[in-house]
């Protein structure tokens, strides 16, 4: 069954990018998210007189360069001049040269909004009459091509390895201790770390063609770097950089100092004979205890940090409630990380951790208690952001944000499912442990009689060797001395005869002196020589033997250990087998893979969702629209100066576009005219309307305005006095209820 796990990943890893792929490329299109709620004049208006600026607002702040926005005339020249002026809240203008003839003009606009996605569109009006124009207003932002596709994959891969650096580390922190020495679940958290960083590293060199040109050749262009180096998402690249640093001192000690605290904790443990806690416990002891605190408080710390970077940035630190926001979305983050990183590093647990460090049912189950935390804190913080971005229940089916949004929610469903089903694999693991075990101390106390057998026989064959050579070294020894003792027999035998013919010649001496000294000295000589006879042999048979008995113990020993490694290796062989056969730890790996398959395309999908144009802000923009057809149809606009601003005071029925006409918009008397439209562009009532008139360039005002009701969703003012021409700021104030009220404000020219 091993021989078919890798190409069931492979083909299930290719599957998914090819998923993410066609979700990315579809993003493109719609990735901005500010939104051009209004404008002066307006989308295909035709003026009397040649305006002196044209002023553009939009649904958020954004930044503007020095060519963010260009007016060409019916010829295609460009007749604004100076650079763009922010004159109040996210009104933006650009003045025009004076004495313009009679025709089309078009504005075409290029920025970046609050939450770092580039802006691009342009429109026509015209003065007198409408004419023929050689330039086209269609055209094709920089988030398109070859650049904005390479952009928006860096996003996903930054967030997959922030999701599995930090994800993986916290499994193991909270979940399997011994996993930090496992080299699969150590390359696992490495190449989320390397994944993050060069994600990083090329959005930051992205960056400036991303949001200006879109050419590639404008990648590595220093100076337009050195521009984003100057924006709160350059800084925010950098900060990231920096503390993805801090990270890789992080994965050193867990992978170190911490991994050499674990080699004598048990791969698995009963969750409660540790009372639940971590494999190893407190069986490091205060050091190992202090270790582990550590780790979790700074990691904890650097992760926060990690996932600010993007919420300062993004979709949290622009519209409602930005300081509730950007909190709420770096738990967010945490949160999916923890589940999905943790369920990726047990993925890789199940399928290559090696057999003397398997990932057990405590494992799994502390993990499961991990992660349904996780999806409760995901559930509480995703209504809120859903809340936040989309505003009601219409949004979900009629943006496009809301209906990613409910694609994201019905993978979130099935991960949930596909969850409860490892949990039952889980428990059906647990029941099975006992015999498990029992098995597996059968298997060590056979081997450890096979050992015990061999070193029994080993030993007795040694003894046998020993006494082999003992018992021919003293044969040969007898042998010698039965030797020697012959010979000094002989000798004496010798001897005693010389006596005799010595004692028979002495005899003869009586009669012949003469003879007694050749046979002394004869038999002399002779016992030297049976003196000499009677040396006992040196025993170089019993040397020789003693040097055989050590090579031989020699080989044995080598023998003997070869063996231990052939048996260790097929007893982990079939250990391994039988943990592989077993239908509930596969069962296990089965839906945790499923689990881990939705998780990427979960994953690619809330990529998406962050490069979309939130459902808020897409009604906001079709309200205003609606608004300015109403108001022609109904001759509402028909004033020198009209201004459409949407509001949102976030409460019920709370939001709705407001539109001022002041007429003639000279210094002086003027008639003012408030209508107030709900989100489907039908006039509606609120409690209160108020007007704030602003001149800040001569220090005057506020000048308040309370104008009377006239009908359903208008209200009008008289003789409201303007005492000077100049670039004044409209303020209106609407309240929609006893608590919810919000001012909205646009710059008008008067005089």
């Amino acid at each position: 069954m091993t021989q078919t796990i890798a190409p069931r990943v492979r083909t299930l890893v290719l599957l998914i990018l090819a998923v993410a792929g066609a979700l990315l490329a579809g993003a493109a299109p719609v990735s901005a998210h500010a939104a051009l709620t209004g404008s002066d004049p307006a989308q295909g208006a035709v003026v009397d007189t040649a305006p002196s600026q044209v002023s553009l607002t939009f649904s958020e702040p954004i930044a503007v360069g020095d060519d963010s926005v260009r007016v060409l005339d019916p010829k295609g020249e460009r007749v604004d001049k100076g650079d763009p002026a922010n004159p109040s809240g996210t009104t933006y203008s650009v003045r025009l040269v004076s004495g313009l003839p009679d025709g089309t003009y078009t504005v075409a606009y290029q920025v970046v909004s609050a939450d770092s996605h580039p802006v691009a569109g342009a429109f026509t009006f015209s003065i007198g009459a409408p004419s023929e124009t050689t330039v086209s207003v269609s055209a094709q932002g920089s988030d398109d091509g070859l650049v904005g596709w390479l952009y928006g994959f860096g996003r996903y891969v930054s967030y997959a390895g922030f999701v599995v650096l930090a994800g993986g580390a916290a499994f193991v922190l909270a979940c399997w201790a011994p996993g930090a020495r496992v080299r699969a679940v150590q390359r696992l958290v490495v190449s989320g770390w390397l994944a993050l960083t060069s994600a990083t590293l090329g959005l930051l060199m992205l960056r400036g063609s991303y949001t200006t040109s879109g050419k590639v050749g404008d990648v590595f262009d220093l100076e337009l770097l050195g521009d984003v180096l100057q924006t709160k998402t350059g800084a925010a690249l950098v900060s990231r950089l920096l503390l993805l640093a801090a990270a890789a001192l992080f994965i050193a000690v867990l992978f170190g100092a911490y991994a050499r605290t674990a080699d004598a904790v048990e791969p698995d443990r009963d969750a409660e004979d540790d009372g639940g806690g971590d494999d190893g416990g407190d069986d490091g002891g205060p050091d190992k205890r202090d270790l582990t605190f550590g780790l979790a408080l700074g990691g904890t710390v650097v992760a926060a940090g990690l996932a600010a970077s993007w919420a300062m940035s993004e979709h949290a630190s622009q519209g409602l409630q930005a300081g509730v926001a950007m909190p709420v979305d770096v738990v967010h983050l945490l949160a999916v990380a923890a589940w999905l990183g943790g369920l990726t590093a047990l993925l890789v647990a199940l399928y290559r951790a090696p057999v003397e460090t398997p990932v057990g049912r405590d494992a799994v189950r502390r993990f499961s208690r991990l992660a349904f935390g996780s999806v409760v804190t995901l559930a509480v913080t995703g209504v809120y952001q859903s809340w936040r971005q989309l505003g009601s229940w219409s949004a979900f089916t009629d943006t496009r944000y809301g209906q990613l949004l409910l694609v994201k929610i019905a993978l979130v469903a099935v991960m949930v499912a596909v969850a409860f089903l490892s949990r039952r694999w889980t428990q059906r693991l647990a029941d099975a442990r006992v015999s498990e075990e029992a098995e597996r101390t059968e298997a060590t106390e056979r081997a450890e009689e096979a050992v015990r057998a061999e070193e029994a026989v080993r030993a007795e064959e040694a003894v046998r060797a020993k006494e082999a050579v003992r018992a021919e070294a003293t044969q040969r020894a007898e042998e010698g001395v039965r030797a020697k003792e012959a010979v000094r027999v002989k000798a004496t035998e010798r001897a005693n005869e010389a006596v005799r013919a010595e004692a028979t010649e002495r005899a003869k001496e009586a009669k012949q002196p003469a003879g007694t000294a050749p046979a002394e000295a004869s038999g002399t000589s002779e016992v030297s020589e049976a003196s000499m006879a009677v040396e006992p042999p040196k025993a170089s048979g019993a040397s020789d033997a003693f040097d055989a008995e050590k090579a031989e113990a020699g080989q044995d020993s080598v023998r003997a250990a070869q063996l231990a490694r052939q048996r260790a290796a097929a007893e982990a062989a079939r250990q391994k087998r039988l943990r592989d056969a077993d239908p509930n730890r596969f069962g296990l790996r089965r839906s945790v893979l499923a689990e881990a398959g939705v998780a990427v395309v979960l994953l690619a999908v809330t990529t998406v969702l962050t490069q979309t144009e939130p459902g808020r802000t897409e009604q906001d923009a079709r309200a205003a629209t609606a608004a300015s057809s109403s108001a022609s149809a109904t001759g509402q606009g028909s004033g020198a100066v009209s201004l459409t601003m949407p509001f949102d005071t976030g409460g019920k029925s709370g939001k709705g576009v407001v539109s001022i006409d002041l007429d003639p918009a000279q210094a002086g008397d003027n008639a003012l005219h408030v209508y107030v439209e709900g989100p489907d562009g039908t006039p509606v009532d609120v409690p209160e309307v108020k007007i704030a008139l602003t001149l800040a360039a001569q220090n005057i005002g506020p000048l308040p305005v309370a104008p009377d009701h006239v009908t359903t969703g208008h209200w009008s003012a008289t003789r409201v006095q303007i005492p000077m021409a100049g670039d004044w700021k409209v303020e209106v104030t609407v309240r929609t209820s006893d608590i919810d009220q919000v001012t909205v404000s646009k710059n008008a020219q008067i005089g």
